[in-house]
């Protein structure tokens, strides 16, 4: 069995690339996200899409190998796939909103007991915009937040109530984090795995939302 990503990060971006199927079109958000792309195989024929105006990304560019005016939606210097096309952003956010990106790959600030989220602060509070998020949340078939489980002061992200303001109704149809996989349904959040080395208990103790346990929790395996 081949060893999992140390990082908190890179694990959480190896275990998203798990949920992405052959052929999607994906959006990947800025921070963790842009990880999952080192985890896919080029076999994998997956499409990323960036917002700010381009279909058809490739890595991130190697220092010494950047293009100036080629960048993501996040500032970060990429590469471009042969067939890769460039449009204004009234097309991007029309490919958004017309439901033709499979997935959409975001970080959240905060989730809540009902599979919403939340990844902008109110503006002159500093922090992340909203971007490109309410509408990746609405119009993608699927939604994967990744993000770690915790804020640095420990303080639990995954919460009864957003108590920022919610991107989206729409519940999220996965969460995953450096200690779980955590499934939204209309029932309440399932926790479905856990990484390795990881107690259920210390999942539920670092959750202040209300966690469906069931019998057969998961682990994180390659």
């Amino acid at each position: 069995m081949m060893a999992l990503p140390s990082s908190p990060k890179e694990l959480i971006a190896w275990r998203v690339a798990k949920e992405l199927h052959y052929g999607e079109i994906v959006n990947l958000g800025i921070g963790t996200p842009t990880l999952v792309a080192n985890y896919l195989a080029p076999e994998m024929n997956i499409t990323f899409q960036s917002e700010n105006g381009f279909i058809g990304m490739g890595a991130l560019a190697k220092p010494g190998e950047e293009i100036p005016d080629l960048v993501n939606a996040g500032g970060q210097y990429v590469t471009l796939l042969p067939g890769a096309v460039f449009f204004d952003t009234a097309m991007s956010f029309t490919i958004i909103r017309g439901g033709h990106v499979d997935v959409t790959v975001l970080g959240a600030l905060e989730v809540d007991e009902r599979g919403r989220l939340a990844n902008y602060w109110i503006p002159g509070r500093g922090g992340p915009g909203i971007g490109g998020g309410m509408d990746l949340v609405v119009g993608t078939k699927r939604v994967i937040v990744a993000m770690e489980h915790t804020r640095k002061d420990g303080q639990p992200k995954i919460v009864p109530r957003c108590s920022m303001p919610i991107t989206a109704q729409r519940m999220v149809d996965l969460i995953v984090t450096d200690l779980a996989v955590i499934r939204p349904t209309p029932e309440g959040l399932v926790l479905r795995e856990v990484a390795p080395g990881v107690a259920v208990d210390e999942v539920v103790a670092k959750t202040s939302a209300r966690l469906i346990v069931p019998d057969d929790v998961g682990e994180m395996v390659a």
